[in-house]
């Protein structure tokens, strides 16, 4: 929107010596009145000199005004002869108003470049031709084709929204073979397998990509508490990740959600599903609980789960989850997740959980914790 230009204002001693002209008085009268000198007196008029708080009050006395009405004269003439501000602060705090901006630059997303620049870098980031096209900034829409489930997608923040553009625009660079939903579905064991030993973590990116899916982690921006989203560029699927709580019964639970959200098709039509994030809300959508269901069955199918909690519970040993673990083919840190999960007692058994951020760096589209990818812009 557009500022109005302010009004021209002159200087106060332009109305004080209109002032005197209707009264009928000279300079040396007001001079006379407000105890000071005629020169001073005329070094104001003249604009010479500035009004102060102590003046404003006289001349208010002398003419019978308010003090302000002079004191307001004055700070609009000097607003007025002020030095233009920078007109990159005006662009710079529409930017920085809405996204996080500083951080992008800081991790290379964006330059940090003269406005006319800014402009352009945001709008090539968020591949838009216009500002207005851009979510968050105008009322564009944040999917040009969501407004049958507009809804779904309310709750997604200015961060998430930048850091799913980081995860396309990197998965724009990767070379992947058409997406197969069969090819998928029958690698599910296999990948499964591969979650049984953490230094086999490392090929998962890669099953994933035979089956035409596209796999990136972009480090979570601070706030945004976002865990993974499943992108389509051109009816290909991406999954991209934070590994934001690196625990490895999270990162199981969320490769699996975003896998259900591809197979079931989930957001293809709108560009991306439900960004899954920490919202701190009971509320959930219908594709997101589906997901949810997929995924915890994937990690320990809920009927062992149920049975080995009724049996065991509320005394669950360690020896007891490293024998269900091995009766169910996971990992004990799944078995201490999930259980985590149903008890809402987050310390227990912490010991046995594991990271997976390191043994996932060798996978070459990741962004952050140190790393960068590439993007072109």
């Amino acid at each position: 929107m557009a500022k109005a230009a302010p009004l021209p204002a002159d200087h106060p001693g332009t109305f004080i010596e209109e002032e005197l002209d209707v009264r009928g008085w000279a300079q040396a009268d007001l001079a006379y009145i407000l105890g000071m000198d005629v020169s001073q007196l005329n070094k104001l008029i003249k604009g010479a000199t500035s009004i102060t708080p102590d003046t404003a009050i006289a001349l208010g006395d002398a003419f019978d005004m308010p003090a302000e009405f002079f004191m307001n004269l004055q700070k609009m003439y000097d607003l007025q002869k002020a030095r233009k501000a920078d007109p990159g602060v005006r662009t710079r705090a529409s930017w920085v108003s809405k996204f996080p901006v500083r951080e992008m630059i800081k991790r290379g997303w964006i330059e940090d470049a003269e406005p006319a620049l800014l402009d352009l870098q945001m709008m090539r980031f968020f591949g838009k031709n216009r500002i207005e096209d851009i979510p968050f900034v105008s009322d564009a829409p944040l999917l040009a084709h969501a407004a049958r489930k507009s809804d779904d997608y309310a709750g997604t923040t200015e961060s998430q929204y930048v850091w799913l553009n980081r995860v396309r625009k990197i998965a724009e660079q990767i070379e992947c073979p058409l997406y197969s939903e069969k090819r998928l579905r029958d690698s599910l064991s296999s990948i499964r397998e591969h979650m049984l030993i953490k230094d086999d973590l490392t090929h998962i990116p890669g099953i994933l990509h035979k089956c035409g899916v596209r796999f990136v982690l972009v480090e979570a921006l601070p706030g945004s508490k976002i865990d993974g989203v499943c992108v389509w560029l051109g009816g290909q699927p991406v999954i991209g990740m934070t590994l934001r709580l690196d625990r490895l019964d999270n990162f199981c639970f969320v490769l699996r959600h975003e896998i259900e959200h591809i197979l079931n098709g989930d957001g293809k039509e709108e560009t991306f599903a439900p960004v899954d994030s920490d919202t701190g809300t009971d509320t959930i959508i219908e594709c997101e609980r589906l997901a949810n269901e997929a995924a915890g069955e994937f990690c320990i199918p809920r009927v062992l789960l149920d049975s080995f909690i009724a049996r065991k519970s509320p005394f669950i040993s360690r020896d007891d989850v490293l024998k269900f673990a091995a009766r169910a083919e996971v990992h004990p840190a799944i078995v201490v997740g999930q259980i985590q999960n149903r008890t809402k007692k987050w310390g227990w058994l912490r010991e046995y959980q594991i990271g997976v951020r390191e043994h996932l760096m060798d996978w070459s589209f990741k962004d952050g914790w140190g790393h960068f990818a590439p993007t072109g812009l």
